[in-house]
């Protein structure tokens, strides 16, 4: 057994998981302020975060050294996270601006060339790419990741069996990565494309049912040598063996704060009213994933300019209604908690594209999402 994973402390955790405290990760393309580049500025802004014990803690590496991730940490609840989010961009802009750098918030740079990327120097991302070689170079893409406490490791793993239906919805709301190579990918998150679907243990999982079973899948994938770390499961909701929470993985960056806190809200009230209805032994569908793949390809073909498919009521339904049927659905917990969720009329995606189609260049539209980026997620900080 792998001394990485150690199950009965991460039960024990789950055993001590508190109800609705949140985590939010958010992660940043480094970028060129002249060529709008990417470039490997990681080691230079972490190590100018040390100066500031509480942004140190906060910032981490990701797959390419032109990646950075900021993390509010344990918040005791939404808003109390998002508090500490707030003060880690505002501090991790600022050092960026001091060390002549910008940071992008889409899905993916519209036209970086992945060959031209650096693989950060962690024990963990060289292993991600000595085990997936183009699939690890070819995954230039940034996300949210949302962490939400869920007491209960049965309980925990019965809440990501019923997120799963949902997490097409919420990549349809949150796609912000229409270009990929220098053109318009034809895709809503193209992201999801090179990443979800290149990945090995991506995207929509099983529905496992219980913790024993998820435990016998991880311990079948270490005993035939798949994985050494927990962390190799890449699911798009998956249980959290070291904070005790159910993250969600599943959405795109987000060009603008008020995207990002938006969502964060609505996953939070999403794994809430999943924990409330399992409580409750309200009953659900548990689709075939093969079913749900459905879905995941309507949401990163088409976004919230389709159709998903409603498979309790074997129908169809446009896509543009799901925002409105997830509020719904999570209206008593939020209700309960003063959760309300404002979202733009248009999601990234669809700003980006209006751009595009009215004949502006890519960088014209970069240049201005780079703008939004910066003038909301530290407003006042840079120019």
């Amino acid at each position: 057994m792998s001394p990485r994973i150690n199950f009965e402390a991460a039960e024990a955790i789950f055993d001590g998981s508190v109800n609705g405290t949140v985590g939010i990760e958010e992660e940043f393309g480094i970028v060129d302020p002249e060529s709008l580049e990417l470039v490997p500025g990681f080691e230079v802004l972490r190590d100018a975060a040390q100066s500031d014990p509480d942004l140190a803690i906060a910032v981490a590496g990701e797959l390419i050294r032109s990646e950075i991730e900021i993390r509010s940490g344990r918040g005791e609840d939404l808003f109390d996270a998002q508090a500490k989010q707030r003060s880690h961009r505002r501090g991790l802009f600022e050092i960026a601006d001091a060390q002549g750098l910008r940071l992008a918030s889409t899905g993916t740079h519209p036209w970086a060339d992945y060959r031209d990327q650096e693989i950060i120097n962690t024990d963990h991302y060289q292993r991600v790419e000595g085990d997936l070689r183009w699939v690890a170079w070819r995954n230039n893409t940034f996300s949210l990741h949302i962490h939400v406490g869920v007491n209960g490791a049965d309980r925990a793993i019965r809440v990501c069996d019923r997120l799963r239906t949902v997490l097409p919805q919420l990549l349809a709301i949150s796609s912000s990565s229409p270009f990929l190579d220098g053109r318009d990918s034809g895709l809503h998150s193209v992201r999801s494309q090179i990443f979800t679907k290149s990945f090995p243990r991506c995207g929509i999982p099983d529905s496992f049912g219980s913790w024993a079973a998820y435990r016998a899948y991880l311990e079948t994938l270490i005993r035939v040598n798949s994985i050494i770390e927990y962390t190799q499961v890449w699911w798009s909701v998956r249980p959290h063996l070291s904070y005790g929470t159910v993250e969600v993985r599943i959405c795109d960056a987000q060009p603008t704060a008020a995207e990002s806190d938006a969502l964060a809200a609505l996953i939070t009230g999403c794994v809430l009213q999943a924990a409330r209805d399992d409580d409750d032994g309200v009953p659900f569908v548990d689709v075939p994933r093969g079913l749900l793949e459905e879905n995941f390809w309507r949401a990163i073909r088409y976004g919230v300019e389709g159709k998903l498919i409603d498979f309790e009521e074997q129908t169809e339904y446009d896509s543009e209604g799901t925002l409105d049927r997830l509020l719904a659905w999570t209206e008593p917990v939020r209700s309960e908690l003063g959760i309300s969720p404002q979202f733009p009329l248009f999601n990234g995606t669809q700003r980006q594209r209006t751009a595009f189609e009215s004949g502006q260049p890519l960088r014209d539209i970069y240049q201005e999402t780079l703008r939004d980026t910066e003038s909301t997620y530290a407003p006042g900080t840079v120019i």
